[in-house]
């Protein structure tokens, strides 16, 4: 067979992978497709209009939270019908009769609390026989639509949440409850806002669409393209140079795509012939592509799905989300880089030739700092002056802004113009030359301003992500309708009437790609949904919280390793957003009960952060990682060898959220700008050594007394305190009766570990820690009075007598009753920060030891 033909089929399959994944993989003609593209097109729209100011401006179309997710499930499930066959066998060609009624009916059911939103709000919790007729039709098409968009599992665990909400009475021992009737199930996950139409529908609605959408609109644009063209042109001439690339390019493909396969293989049809040209096997390329691909989704801005869904399960804004998981995904980012050029440097490879005109190494020092300088100065520039224009200009201020944005994009546009419009090269031709960085990054610089824009307005504005996504988006549409039309009319070389209907060819195409990507989203948060409100409805979160704590002993760091081997199970068949919201639900507040029993006081954005690294590694884990299917599709490879690979690739990322749970620095947490610093650099080096240690090469090939010692001292950098711990007890025991001296003698700001007995929600008894800011005051009776607190001595106990509503001690789960049974607060000490001096001093020995072994004129 010929080459073309080859290349051929191997697009068609990729794109069979994605949309059997993604966007559905049915493809009708005539009607049913205009139909399809129609509804998916409005879909869109309506999701634009109810984000914007609009509604409230003309009056009209307003929706509250409810109606909005009412008909957003309606537009999922009837597009889940239309675009996803019921069986492999099931026509693709057209849209069965079945399917069209299924459709139609599923979309009534969904759009029923919007339809009769004013009768369900005058009878709360007494649902007629219509309203339960509605409800169980419903959630069966629903659980149909699950099972044809995203696979048997997601499905079978929702099914047996329903069946355990039915026959609680018949279950067994631990697991028994009283049962729940008929209407009752229904109502709850039906009819209310508890079950299917829950915090994570509206995530889905407010949020996650709009990202989505704007992700597509900017792919569509050509954006993708040029991310892609960017980073090979920056680094395909170093060694492994294609892979370094791959990182790159996948990391910022992440902003356009949340999903882990479709990033795969946007890059990876490009990227994973480029690896394999300079020396990668096939299923390593595969791999490398795969483990950037998957790590798209925890990069901020623009993270995965459910980092929206961390916003209000944790309570928390966007912007503390994005703040608390910037660190980690850099780090992780930055270690893949290294792992590659270790791997490249192992296997003795080059990079390809640059295209670049030779220059000194000075020089481009240079040019980088005046170029970071420049950036750093506009940026100061910009922020100042609209701080300084907002007020000046009062009413008039944001049509000014537009129009300083419309002169900087018609400028960026001039300047592109003077270079060639960027094309998408054939990986597979026998020679291929990178782009010259220049030209390349110059052509499309005004792809960045949307980017600008949403960090903007999450950052600096404070927008929700909501409004954020809608105004980016809106710059996004303007660009894909006005610049082809501009650049032909700055170069002279084309007909702006057909540029301009390019435009809105592609806008078309965003808009309905755009929904159809949301699909299986919306149908997954909806289904999910039904696992939430079983769990709220029946208590069985408490009854799971008793058995994971047995089958740990008591042991958080085994809870750990439970509750990442739970995310990664459910994740070979869950999807990302499903699988964080099954195991944050049944198993987050879990680990941070069982951290304040044991002493470790776990923050909740950590946990949460935690499982939702581990539902994302379910993407690479072999025997099902899907990403890993798609990139050995592309590389020719063994999947299952691709995705151990993988796996190898992303330890970094496994081994990340246990650091994070014992040393909340890396997240950022009450950390200031200098100690952020700090952290940074070193939790670099320290990542970077973990990837030298289980990639058996620093400088030459590890002996295994060397990766053992490479491994201390990536601990050792990551988390000092366990050793000062050690060495000297961060805490001294001091009586219960003595907390107003101790409040007394500390500084304002320290902070007390109060160990107390009491009982849980069921009247078991309880003994756990709190960690006891220190509040203002003249004296120890003035700051405990501040903290809400009144105790009692009885005998040799201290009981607390009385807590203040609303107080911090009522916040920090102080009840009355309870006994203080100790006392720690913190000594003087050495810095824990003392211990990364001998682990230096390791590394250095390893090092001095791997570098008498090299080769005689080798160089690392």
């Amino acid at each position: 067979m010929s080459q073309p033909s080859d290349a051929t089929d191997l697009n068609t399959e990729l794109e069979d992978l994605v949309a059997t994944s993604d966007t559905g993989a049915r493809k009708p003609t005539g009607l049913a497709k205009n139909l399809l593209m129609g509804i998916a097109a409005i879909w869109s729209l309506f999701q634009l209009w109810i984000a914007s100011p609009l509604p409230f401006l003309v009056g009209f179309g307003v929706f509250n939270s409810t109606e909005a997710r009412s008909i957003h499930l309606a537009f999922a499930v009837f597009l889940g019908f239309m675009a996803y066959p019921a069986f492999k066998r099931s026509p693709r060609e057209y849209v069965p009769a079945i399917d069209w009624i299924l459709a139609l009916i599923a979309a009534f059911c969904a759009a029923y609390l919007y339809l009769f939103y004013a009768e369900l709000a005058e009878r709360p919790g007494r649902p007629t026989t219509q309203d339960v007729v509605v409800a169980v039709t419903g959630l069966i098409l629903l659980l149909e639509a699950t099972r044809r968009a995203l696979g048997p599992p997601l499905m079978i665990v929702a099914l047996v949440f329903i069946i355990y909400s039915v026959a609680g009475p018949y279950m067994p021992g631990i697991l028994a409850h009283r049962g729940v009737s008929l209407e009752a199930l229904t109502n709850h996950q039906w009819l209310t806002a508890q079950g299917v139409f829950g915090i994570a529908l509206g995530v889905s609605t407010s949020f996650v669409f709009l990202f989505v959408l704007f992700g597509s609109l900017l792919d569509k644009a050509g954006a993708g393209n040029y991310f892609i063209k960017v980073a090979f042109s920056l680094l395909g001439h170093y060694r492994g140079g294609p892979a370094k690339a791959a990182v790159v390019a996948s990391g910022m493909t992440g902003l356009i795509s949340g999903s882990s396969i479709a990033n795969t293989v946007t890059t990876g049809t490009f990227t994973i012939p480029m690896m394999k040209r300079v020396g990668f096997s096939a299923e390593k390329a595969g791999a490398v592509e795969v483990a950037s691909s998957v790590n798209g989704q925890i990069m901020p801005p623009v993270m995965g799905a459910a980092a929206f869904l961390m916003v209000e399960y944790v309570g928390i804004s966007y912007v503390d989300v994005i703040k608390h998981a910037f660190l980690p995904a850099l780090i992780s980012y930055i270690a893949l880089i290294y792992i590659v050029h270790l791997e490249a440097v192992k296997a003795g490879m080059q990079g390809l030739q640059s295209s670049n005109p030779p220059r000194p190494l000075l020089r481009k020092i240079i040019g980088f700092l005046t170029g970071l300088l420049l950036l750093m100065a506009l940026s100061f520039a910009v922020y100042y002056g609209l701080g300084w224009l907002k007020p000046a200009l009062g009413d008039a201020a944001g049509w000014v802004i537009a129009g300083a944005l419309a002169i900087v994009y018609i400028g960026l546009l001039k300047i592109g113009s003077r270079y060639p419009e960027l094309e998408l090269d054939d990986p597979n031709s026998p020679v291929v030359h990178l782009p010259q960085t220049r030209p390349t990054v110059m052509s499309g610089l005004h792809f960045i301003l949307p980017v600008i824009v949403l960090i903007w307005c999450l950052m600096v504005e404070h927008l929700s992500p909501g409004l954020s996504a809608f105004w980016a988006t809106i710059l996004m549409i303007v660009i894909m309708l006005t610049q082809r039309p501009l650049m032909a009319a700055f170069r002279g070389d084309g007909d702006t009437g057909s540029a301009l209907r390019q435009g809105f060819e592609e806008l078309w195409q965003g808009l309905v790609a755009g929904a159809r990507n949301m699909i299986g989203i919306g149908i997954a948060t909806a289904t999910a949904g039904i696992i939430v409100g079983a769990v709220s409805q029946t208590g069985v979160g408490l009854v799971l919280a008793d058995l994971v704590e047995i089958l740990s002993m008591g042991n958080l760091m085994l809870m750990l390793m439970l509750t990442a081997v739970l995310s990664l199970i459910l994740g070979m068949g869950l999807p990302t957003t499903a699988n964080y919201i099954v195991v944050s639900a049944l198993l987050a507040p879990v680990i941070v009960t069982l951290g304040q029993e044991s002493g470790l006081l776990v923050p909740l954005i950590a946990v949460h952060l935690f499982v939702f690294y581990f539902g994302i590694m379910a993407d690479v884990t072999p025997p099902v990682g899907l990403a890993s299917f798609a990139a050995a599709a592309v590389s020719g490879g063994d999947p299952i060898r691709t995705g151990f690979q993988a796996f190898y690739y992303s330890l970094r990322t496994a081994a990340l959220p246990f650091l994070f749970i014992f040393n909340t620095d890396l997240l950022l947490i009450d950390v200031d700008l200098l100690h952020g610093i700090i952290i940074f650099v070193v939790a670099t080096i320290a990542m970077l050594i973990f990837a030298a240690a289980t990639q058996g090469w620093l400088v030459v090939k590890s002996r295994w007394y060397e990766s053992l010692l490479l491994l201390l001292v990536a601990f050792t950098l990551f988390r000092p305190g366990f050793w000062m711990d050690i060495v000297h007890d961060p805490y001294r025991s001091i009586p219960p009766a003595q907390l107003e001296q101790s409040l007394e003698r500390l500084d304002k700001g320290s902070n007390l570990r109060v160990q107390v007995a009491g009982e849980d929600d069921i009247g078991q008894p309880r003994t756990f820690f709190v960690l006891v800011p220190v509040p203002e005051g003249a004296n120890g009776a003035e700051r405990l009075n501040k903290l809400g607190l009144l105790l009692m001595e009885d005998g040799d106990r201290t009981i607390v007598d009385m807590v203040t509503y609303g107080s911090p001690a009522a916040d920090l789960g102080f009840e009355f009753d309870q006994e203080i049974v100790e006392i720690l607060a913190p000594v003087d000490r050495w810095a824990k920060e003392w211990m990364w001096i001998p682990a230096v001093g390791v590394f250095l020995l390893v090092f001095g030891l791997q570098w008498r072994r090299r080769p005689a004129g080798a160089h690392a």
